[in-house]
């Protein structure tokens, strides 16, 4: 029988880099059964049977977020055989108070008392036998960014579990609180599992909702319990959930004062490049001077040239060659060989050709995630998003959609008030997802060489769009309300971990590449008979002018809903809605229609074909605007039904999104082809103003006068 271990701790301690070094590449990532809470699971290293699994980052075990309550049910119905429990020594004391909680549920706990290293460079000291004696558990000193003590936890943890070893907790409460539970465990001493028993017992003192529904307890005890907790609330003139957390945080307080001892009471290293990077005037700054780092390196330099390499190389001067004189020399149909070549190859390959370009962002976001960085653009946005009606645990979904909109969604479900939880998937996938950069790539390539922030920009104006979104929508009665107050712990700095971060980029770049090989390898086949197959006067099979296909006949009846934002031809359009099923399927279908080779970013023939496309370089950017904002692929329209739970509430978010998308792609063209490009200024133009005037209403409308906004919640460093 398999040996479970869990993983439990609180964010940013370090879990993910441990489990990442303990099972390598043997992990596998889905949900937890029916939530959509993400669940990694993997095989420990030189023991086949033996199954780590990750367990969600949670600061307790109260049943307030799903993290939570995914976390303690599993632990408490799965019964994973030891929990390795681990602790950021370089913040023991906030640590501990989710150790107190763990110890107490009957499973054998070993502590991984990680970033020890910084605590050693800090010069503190923390006696782990003291500590061992008092949490009454194994307490061992690991660095998982660097590999060490990780083994040893787990291999430890494997031998307690084959050796049946038991661990008990040694933590009490004050005399009162403790007579309270002894009471409670006798009462409840047929109901629960012995091992569990104080577990149950504290949490029917708090009067756990969860844990009352589950028990079921008869109306007589259920009266002596409340008997019970009232006359011990009345003692402590306090309700009984915030008497057990000052009991676990004195009873901390006590652990800290003989186990840990301070070389430096003073500002960290942290504390002081904080200063500067979270600072009032400079933190805007700064942020915007990283991403467009991290974006031009990605995009307009050193991703464009490995990206051009794979198209015009790779693909458009061997692949497709060779795989054409293959299916020619095999006596392959002509159709069957502009199948393969045109459509599958060159459909795909288009899409392929922006692998390394992904690659290189994702290596850049995940170096900034861990590091500790993004924790911090967390805490600034706060403050410019509380602003504007919304909270700053918005911006932790909107920056995991960066990777993919899907995850991004998933994510709201950490915000308590359901209209920010709404409005935030309405407006997270408005940040470009990695299947967004091949149309960026693209269209700045092609026709914005010469502006090299225009990438960067893209992932502002996703910014804007939600910081405009939520103004609007914060003045309409569906979402007034005070935004959910923001709470986290900011992690230490520290130097990511190479193989956490090589991991991470490979985990987010092959979901890309996956779908490559399925949705948009059907949809690059599907494009290309359409593009090829039409009615003639001979009847239905090839045609010799594309415009004659069946993609140029649906393509033309949808094509003038986008002629005002100045792309109303069949190509153009059949591009835009393919992204529907994959945002990666606009640039296929450019590949499919115009060829392999005459998708790279300075390829004169897509230059040369652009006109034919785009009215003006203002009817491209809108083109780009539109697609980046409109409704996102149909696996993120999945997500936001799963998370709305109402196909009422779906519909309205996807009409919001491509609305939007349309006005703003709207009076892009419209604006500024009069502006820039020399377009005869009329009736488009004056309603584009119009919606310029109808926009600037909305965000400066006054607001309901009963809504107060609260002050942000007060948001700490690691100690």
């Amino acid at each position: 029988m398999a040996i479970k271990l869990a993983l439990a701790g609180n964010p940013n301690c370090g879990k993910t880099t441990m489990f990442n070094d303990l099972t390598g590449s043997s992990q596998y990532v889905g949900n937890w059964p029916g939530v959509t809470v993400e669940k990694k699971e993997g095989k420990l290293r030189g023991h086949q049977d033996v199954i780590v699994t990750d367990l969600p980052g949670i600061y307790s075990l109260s049943p307030y977020t799903l993290e939570e309550v995914v976390t303690r049910d599993y632990i408490m119905n799965e019964h994973p055989d030891v929990v390795i429990n681990l602790v950021d020594a370089s913040n023991i004391e906030r640590n501990l108070y989710l150790t107190t909680q763990v110890t107490e549920m009957g499973i054998p706990v070993i502590i991984a008392l990680n970033m020890i290293d910084i605590v050693k460079k800090n010069g503190d000291r923390i006696d782990t036998h003291k500590l061992a004696a008092a949490l009454g558990c194994e307490v061992i000193e690991t660095s998982a960014v660097k590999g060490a003590g990780s083994k040893e936890a787990a291999d430890r943890a494997v031998q307690m579990a084959r050796a049946g070893i038991k661990t008990r907790p040694q933590h009490t409460f004050s005399g009162p609180v403790e007579d309270a539970l002894a009471q409670i465990r006798e009462l409840a001493a047929d109901l629960v599992p012995a091992e569990n028993a104080r577990w149950y017992s504290i949490k029917l003192f708090e009067r756990d909702a969860r844990v009352l529904e589950r028990l079921r307890l008869p109306a007589d005890v259920k009266a002596e319990l409340e008997t019970i907790v009232s006359d011990c609330e009345k003692q402590f003139d306090d309700d009984s959930e915030s008497i057990i957390t000052n009991e676990r945080y004195q009873y901390i307080s006590g652990l800290m004062k003989s186990c840990v001892q301070k070389k430096n009471a003073g500002m960290t290293t942290s504390d002081r490049i904080d200063k500067v990077v979270t600072n009032r005037w400079l933190a805007l700054p700064i942020f915007a001077a990283v991403m467009f780092v991290v974006y031009y390196v990605s995009v307009s330099w050193l991703g464009t040239i490995v990206t051009d390499w794979t198209n015009d190389t790779l693909f458009a001067e061997t692949v497709q060659p060779l795989a054409g004189g293959w299916l020619e020399a095999a006596g392959a149909a002509e159709w069957l060989t502009g199948l393969v070549v045109d459509g599958i190859i060159g459909g795909v390959g288009a899409v392929l050709g922006f692998v390394p370009q992904m690659f290189i962002l994702f290596f850049f976001l995940s170096i900034l995630e861990d590091c500790g960085y993004m924790a911090r653009v967390a805490f600034i946005m706060d403050r410019i998003f509380r602003k504007f009606g919304l909270s700053g645990k918005s911006f932790i979904p909107m920056l995991i959609s960066s990777g993919c909109g899907v995850p991004g969604i998933m994510a709201t479900r950490t915000i308590e008030n359901e209209k920010d939880r709404r409005m935030t998937i309405m407006t997270t996938t408005f940040i470009p997802c990695g299947a967004k950069l091949p149309i960026i790539a693209l269209i700045a390539g092609a026709v914005f060489p010469e502006i090299t922030w225009m990438a960067p920009a893209t992932y502002f104006f996703g910014i804007f769009m939600v910081i405009l979104s939520g103004v609007i929508l914060k003045k309409t009665r569906m979402f007034a309300g005070d935004p959910a107050p923001f709470v986290m712990e900011l992690p230490l700095y520290h130097f990511p971990a190479p193989k956490g971060v090589l991991i991470h980029m490979w985990e987010r770049g092959k979901a890309f590449i996956i779908k490559a090989g399925t949705v948009i390898f059907v949809a690059c086949g599907v494009i290309w008979f359409l593009q090829n197959f039409g009615f003639t006067a001979g009847g239905f099979g090839m045609v010799e002018d594309e415009n004659a296909s069946m993609l140029a006949a649906i393509g033309g009846v949808i094509a003038p809903i986008f002629a005002p934002l100045g792309f109303g031809n069949w190509q153009a359009t059949v591009a835009s809605v393919s992204g529907l099923v994959a945002k990666e399927n606009v640039v296929g279908t450019f590949g499919v229609l115009f060829g392999l080779g005459e998708v790279g970013e300075d390829d004169p023939a897509l230059l040369a074909s652009l006109p034919t496309l785009f009215a003006t370089s203002a009817s491209a950017l809108a083109f780009m605007v539109f697609n980046l904002t409109c409704a996102p692929c149909f696996a993120a329209i999945g997500a936001i039904r799963r998370e709305m739970m109402s196909a009422k509430w779906t519909w309205f978010a996807i009409g919001y999104m491509t609305g939007m998308a349309y006005i703003m792609a709207f009076i892009i063209n419209q604006l500024g082809g009069a502006f820039f490009y020399g377009v005869p200024f009329g009736a488009g133009q004056v309603l584009a103003l119009c919606c310029v005037a109808a926009l600037l209403y909305l965000l400066f409308r006054s607001c309901n006068p009963d809504r107060k906004m609260r002050k942000p919640a007060t948001v700490g460093a690691g100690a």
